[in-house]
């Protein structure tokens, strides 16, 4: 579920006798899988996964400096918009690092496996998007990033924060369940709340040079005018499948670190 939802967002209009080249998401994977294997659905996720460690690590870090910022002492109980305030925070910190991933992977994402590539990988795909825009058209979509992280990562760490008070009351550990719970919730909220501009970034990253002049702003224009408001949640099936166990099983990693750091230097 990793390239499908970016050919669901890019996929071109059909006209009015035409058939779209893909009718939903399970139609999309088994086109893909026919034409490309098992490998096609995993397209272009290098340069993503090259980043993960250090995205989550600076997504953490992020989120604990905009909680501090807030805080008048450590004990401090920050408010529920508070800790939007916080994850939003965090979201500034991991786009400067997943921006040019993201661009790398839309590009390689959209080859198809019948058409003539025009990238070997994620390496190639870097090396020659600098010799054509330098650094800039590396980070081509950054904005559009900006715009569908910083909400998406209030939502995240508001919703994970908050469903944690509702299950375990204060003083108590957090459990394994309200972990799971609490995270998989998080992944779904932070979701619906990136979907439209993940979906207005995909459009402006895997477009060729020069198709959007005014970046984000006539991407979204051009798709209000000739999709609608619904083309803003295409691809949604697909994240949200994974949404769930992909972000328990990130908190579930994150919790177990800190009590292991915990146990280990109990005083930092």
């Amino acid at each position: 579920m990793g390239s499908e939802t970016v050919r669901l967002q890019t996929m071109a209009l059909t006209g009015p006798n035409e058939k779209p080249l893909y009718i939903g998401t399970l139609d999309c994977a088994k086109k893909t899988i026919a034409k490309e294997g098992i490998r096609g659905l995993y397209k272009g996720m290098g340069a993503p996964l090259v980043g993960v460690a250090p995205i989550f690590a600076m997504s953490f870090l992020g989120y604990g400096v905009g909680k501090k910022l807030q805080q008048k002492s450590p004990d401090d109980k920050l408010t529920i918009p508070q800790l939007f305030y916080a994850g939003a925070f965090s979201g500034i910190f991991t786009t400067i690092i997943m921006a040019p991933g993201e661009r790398i992977k839309c590009l390689l994402q959209i080859q198809h496996a019948d058409a003539e590539k025009r990238y070997k990988g994620p390496f190639d795909c870097a090396k020659q998007l600098y010799r054509e825009g330098g650094l800039r058209s590396i980070y081509k979509g950054t904005c559009a990033t900006f715009l569908r992280d910083i909400p998406a990562s209030g939502m995240y760490f508001m919703t994970y924060e908050t469903i944690q008070r509702w299950i375990v009351p204060d003083g108590e550990k957090l459990g394994l369940l309200s972990t799971i719970l609490a995270g998989g919730f998080a992944g779904i909220a932070n979701w619906v709340v990136g979907i439209p501009p993940d979906v207005l970034k995909s459009r402006l990253q895997a477009a060729p040079e020069g198709t959007y002049k005014k970046g984000i702003r006539e991407v979204f224009a051009r798709l209000l005018k000739e999709e609608g408001l619904r083309a803003l949640y295409k691809g949604c099936t697909p994240v949200m499948l994974r949404a769930f166990p992909a972000n328990a099983a990130c908190f579930l990693g994150f919790e177990a670190a800190m009590n292991v750091l915990n146990w280990i230097a109990p005083s930092l």
